[in-house]
């Protein structure tokens, strides 16, 4: 029975604690695969961390005793300790930008009981001389569905807080736990960490905005393909998209390899190999090569591949013998010299067959 002897229940509270310790850490291990398993089915964007941990009994009779004690005890009603510890286990959820944040929150929403949300974002943000740590704080616990489920069952009613915060602010919150009397820190002080928070908040505006620009890049370069008749003189008017780049070969070599995914890393470093051979050289360039010789390429691929069917001749390697037959003096060392011979062995031959 609840009582306002906080010695009594300091010592309930601990054997509670002693006795649930494993069920505790099964409902942290439990969450954590829930939660991961819904972010991975939804669109919510890539998360970089989910991570979980169970605060300490000692952590958890101090957090009572500064938020809660004296108010129930000046009001004369009783309490126990477990009932006001909503974040024994907890959950932390990483999202790459802040604008995931809403999103994560809604998928949470639509699976598990809210008991209470915390939005610390707004609050930093409505006022304009604070600092501090921004984050959403979901208090919830297992839907009725999950906790009809036999493995579930056992920690049903156990409350879960669920931090969710952006890569910036999860950096900025490590930080912020450093700094010394926040509360009386003097007024220069208070003006440079303002200063250093405005920064985070800035660098994650900043993130976001590239993120979007390179996807309006990316769609650019998906959605609207080369034409097929594309007269390459057209690309003098592109101006600073002249220079192959990333998005521009996208452009391209998607129109000729529709069925391929280029990833992203390979066509950076891809890009840049050219690049280092010839820093001049343009999406026009690279159109005109594929154009001119990728028919040529291809019956070379093909004899290439009867010869040895296990062997590999990707689009890049395709690229990479286009681009060579373009310019055999700018391109000679985008590809292998065994390549290089055994392409120039099959150009001779044909020659000679002509």
């Amino acid at each position: 029975m609840p009582s306002l002897d906080f010695e009594l229940e300091r010592r309930n509270f601990l054997h509670y604690y002693d006795n649930n310790r494993q069920l505790f850490e099964e409902a942290k291990n439990a969450s954590i695969s829930i939660i991961s398993s819904l972010l991975r089915q939804s669109k919510s964007g890539e998360v970089t961390k989910i991570e979980g941990r169970i605060k300490s009994k000692d952590e958890c009779i101090k957090k009572f005793h500064r938020k809660y004690q004296n108010k129930l005890e000046a009001a004369e009603q009783s309490y126990r300790i477990q009932d006001y510890i909503s974040d024994l286990i907890g959950i932390r959820i990483i999202c790459l930008y802040e604008d995931q944040i809403a999103k994560v929150s809604e998928i949470l929403q639509q699976h598990f009981r809210i008991i209470d949300v915390t939005d610390k974002i707004s609050a930093v943000e409505s006022t304009e001389d604070s600092f501090g740590y921004k984050g959403l704080h979901i208090d919830l616990a297992l839907s009725d569905q999950l906790a009809a489920e036999e493995k579930y069952s056992p920690f049903a009613e156990l409350p879960i807080e669920v931090q969710i915060r952006s890569l910036i602010q999860d950096a900025w919150s490590v930080l912020d736990h450093k700094i010394k009397y926040k509360k009386s820190i003097p007024n220069d002080l208070r003006r440079r960490i303002n200063v250093l928070s405005a920064l985070f908040e800035l660098a994650d505006r900043e993130f976001k905005e590239i993120r979007d620009a390179t996807d309006e890049l990316l769609e650019k370069a998906t959605v609207a393909p080369v034409d097929e008749e594309e007269d390459t003189t057209v690309e003098a008017v592109s101006g600073s998209d002249k220079v192959i780049n990333a998005f521009n070969f996208l452009r391209v070599a998607g129109h000729f390899f529709r069925d391929f995914e280029f990833e992203d890393y390979k066509v950076d470093g891809f890009v840049q190999d050219i690049l280092k051979l010839n820093n001049t050289f343009e999406k026009s360039d690279l159109h005109q090569s594929l154009v001119e010789n990728l028919k040529t390429v291809r019956e070379y691929q093909a004899e290439f591949l009867a010869a040895d069917p296990e062997r590999n001749f990707s689009p890049y390697t395709a690229i990479r013998h286009c681009l060579y037959l373009h310019n055999p003096i700018s391109f000679q060392r985008i590809m292998s010299r065994s390549a290089r011979e055994s392409f120039e062995f099959w150009l001779n031959a044909e020659e000679d067959f002509a």
